[in-house]
């Protein structure tokens, strides 16, 4: 069995591309201990999709891509732009005291 290695997830909780959002994502995935295969099998979708997803490589659906967040543990949030930087500090606040649910 391969071991998996876990990754970090983004520091600013502002992700402000689709590499960043697949950092995430995979951040979950690893910190869950799933492998790539084991993942993708369990939400249903194929490995290449999940690795597209992750490397904000090729094209995947949104529908796709807030459904695997949504089963990893990954929060989408909107806020509109003039909330935006409030919101991010509120919740770097939060992961430095320690008081955010699921502190990673």
């Amino acid at each position: 069995m391969r071991r998996v290695v876990p990754t970090l997830f983004p520091s600013d909780p502002l992700l402000k591309d689709a590499a960043m959002f697949g950092a995430a994502i995979r951040a979950a995935r690893t910190g869950a201990g799933m492998t790539l295969v084991d993942a993708a099998m369990t939400l249903g979708i194929s490995k290449q999709t999940l690795s597209n997803l992750e490397k904000a490589s090729g094209s995947v659906g949104l529908s796709i891509a807030l459904k695997v967040a949504r089963e990893l543990g990954v929060a989408v949030f909107a806020a509109p732009a003039g909330d935006r930087e409030p919101v991010r500090r509120i919740i770097i606040n939060a992961r430095k005291t320690g008081s955010g649910e699921g502190k990673k």
